[in-house]
């Protein structure tokens, strides 16, 4: 239950205040007027939908680096486990170069402060390792290994793009700044609407449904929000970064002839 009550924030018990204060002016002073509820779907509606999707694609694309750079891992693991020629003990070097690079992205995409340059620092110490010894690998090996390492690279730069850059912060707060005057604007209009032969019961279903339109467009903005990070362990719909956390377990040694 608690994790369904994330949508709700300070930000929703402002949105309602506002509400309630302007369908209380709106009675009290009996003010009412015509207006097309069309325009409120033009300025809120449409941009708000946007931004989902957008932070919905954001997080698609998330899960697809994520599992690029979990696959590039234990690829390249297991093409430099099989490669006889190169010692155990190195070997097992590299590896903890690898687990720490799983570990590291995992930290720096959580909610914990880690500098980037950690993780980049830790993936350039398995490409120095494989061009140090790139006399023992054959040319196709090699060649398939820096494949899967290109995929490391490349979950680890996608994915720190999406964390650090956000869709447009100005249409969100165009948005934030419209719910907030949602009910100012709606109040009136609705209570037009319903002032022929208005009585004491009517007039809170006008509060009813001025909070209630207000309550849901407010949450859509929190779940955006949530959704701008989806990395950050707070959402519903965040990504469960340690299911893409390589460990011991999942890598394999490999004691068989070079590949």
């Amino acid at each position: 239950m608690e994790k369904y009550l994330s949508i709700i924030n300070k930000r929703t018990f402002i949105a309602l205040a506002i509400t309630a204060l302007a369908v209380f002016l709106t009675v009290t002073f009996d003010f009412e007027y015509n207006f097309d509820l069309t325009m409120i779907s033009i300025a809120i509606i449409f941009p708000l939908v946007f931004t989902i999707r957008s932070a919905f694609k954001r997080r698609e694309k998330a899960l697809e680096f994520l599992s690029r750079f979990r696959t590039g891992l234990i690829t390249t693991d297991a093409g430099i486990q099989s490669n006889t020629k190169i010692s155990t003990e190195e070997r097992n070097q590299v590896r903890s170069h690898i687990l720490e690079v799983s570990r590291l992205l995992t930290v720096y995409l959580g909610p914990e402060t880690l500098d980037f340059e950690a993780v980049r620092k830790e993936v350039g110490k398995i490409t120095a390792f494989l061009d140090d010894r790139r006399n023992l690998f054959k040319i196709g090996p090699s060649l398939k290994i820096h494949g899967f390492l290109r995929d490391v690279y490349v979950g680890i730069e996608n994915t720190g793009a999406i964390k650090e850059h956000r869709t447009p912060t100005s249409i969100r707060a165009y948005c934030l700044i419209f719910i907030y005057l949602y009910p100012v604007i709606y109040s009136p209009s609705l209570y037009y609407r319903m002032s022929s032969g208005i009585g004491e019961w009517d007039i809170w279903v006008l509060y009813f449904l001025c909070l209630f339109s207000t309550f849901i467009l407010i949450s859509l903005f929190n779940v955006q929000e949530q959704l701008e990070n989806p990395f950050d362990q707070h959402g519903l719909d965040d990504i469960h970064l340690d299911e893409f956390q390589v460990k011991e377990d999942d890598l394999v040694r490999i004691d068989t002839k070079e590949i």
